[in-house]
């Protein structure tokens, strides 16, 4: 990754200390069918499974607005968490269609993979209708704003929680690459969170995916 990414030494000890390695191993995205082969890889690369916002400080219930205007406040640190190679669009995106406007949260561009990366908050736990509307979103992006040199658009939905099933479900049908990844403002896992993490088969299983694609 250092290699791939050019990291430098604060990086690439940000990326150990936060456990980089097991959340872009046992990340959760659809991008084995919905993006080309020749860069789907390095997509799955540049999604977590899990994000740590530590660097926030956040009152004990908040709004997404809320938690959206934090990482706008320290935008170097989010960016550093999403892994590098990202640059910052604008938040709150609006997209125009007919006589209507929609906003995405969070627009980013990845530069390695030549791609817009819409970013959807959320400060509840996962539902299915987030995939659909992530997906109308990036329908639009793709349309409108991506330009003819540049990638398919990516979508990541970072929710306060997620079932992990129900994920699965919900992107197998999904068109568009979508990934879905839960976020903690603390590196330290509570302990009703722990048995939610994928086992070590499924990271093995998750691996061997990687190495063969």
């Amino acid at each position: 990754m250092t290699k791939k990414y050019g990291w430098t030494k604060n990086v690439l000890i940000h990326q150990i200390e936060g456990g980089a390695y097991e959340q872009f191993i046992s990340n959760q995205t659809n991008f084995d069918k919905t993006l080309p082969q020749q860069y789907r890889h390095q997509a799955k690369l540049a999604v977590k499974d899990s994000y740590i916002f530590d660097f926030m400080e956040l009152a004990e219930k908040y709004q997404e607005k809320e938690l959206e205007a934090s990482l706008i406040k320290n935008v170097r640190s989010f960016l550093q968490e999403m892994g590098g190679d990202f640059a910052f669009m604008g938040n709150q995106y609006k997209l125009k269609l007919g006589n209507k406007s929609y906003f995405i949260d969070l627009l980013l561009y990845h530069r390695k993979l030549k791609c817009l990366v819409a970013i959807e908050l959320k400060v509840t736990e996962f539902i299915p209708e987030y995939a659909g509307k992530m997906q109308f979103y990036l329908s639009i992006l793709d349309d409108k704003v991506r330009l003819e040199d540049e990638n398919p658009s990516i979508g990541i939905i970072i929710c306060k929680s997620k079932d992990r099933t129900e994920v699965e479900y919900a992107l197998k049908r999904t068109s568009s690459p979508v990934g879905v990844a839960d976020y903690s403002l603390s590196k330290k896992l509570p302990t009703e969170l722990k048995g939610l993490l994928p086992t070590a088969k499924e990271i093995e299983e998750s691996l061997s995916n990687m190495i063969t694609d």
